[in-house]
């Protein structure tokens, strides 16, 4: 994650920057009722789903594909990955998130704001946590009375490529 004051820290390796100086600009979704944020430099665009396109063979977590005024974009539907419930009906907004040249959209249920959080806000995930079911939920983020987790994106992408989002 990038801080304003121009440092970068690894939160996805466990290195959550509890006591540097530097603030962070974040995304929260909120997603199965829960709270997660993600690097504001990773968000390219918030987008209302008009259609999904089904495509056979894909893992559950890989809902379809829709389009974005011409570009076919990934849906991943993170409730699956992260074990919560999916019955009701499917998120209808996405979040463009890019890293490098890949982008994919991640369906939440809403955006509720764009938060500068600090260092000392970010939390280090518990013990098992970060490599069991959640591998790029790389911290817990405090936001006042609320906590939620980091998504890390690079990593998000990684296992997209890789196929496992099952």
């Amino acid at each position: 994650m990038e801080y304003v004051d121009g440092s970068s820290a690894s939160v996805a390796q466990g290195n959550a920057p509890l006591q540097e100086e530097g603030s962070a600009r974040v995304c929260l979704v909120s997603l199965a009722g829960e709270l997660f944020a993600i690097d504001l430099h990773h968000v390219r665009e918030v987008f209302e789903i008009e259609s999904v396109t089904r495509v056979p063979g894909m893992p559950p977590a890989l809902v379809g594909v829709a389009n974005l005024r011409g570009v076919v974009l990934p849906l991943v539907d993170l409730r699956v990955v992260l074990g919560f419930s999916t019955n009701g009906p499917t998120p209808r907004t996405g979040v463009v998130v890019q890293h490098g040249t890949q982008q994919i959209a991640i369906l939440v249920d809403r955006v509720p704001e764009i938060q500068t959080v600090q260092k000392g806000q970010f939390l280090p995930v518990p013990k098992g946590h970060a490599q069991g079911s959640r591998p790029f939920v790389s911290a817990i983020l405090r936001v006042e009375d609320r906590l939620g987790g980091v998504v890390e994106v690079p990593t998000l992408l990684a296992y997209v490529n890789a196929g496992v989002l099952s």
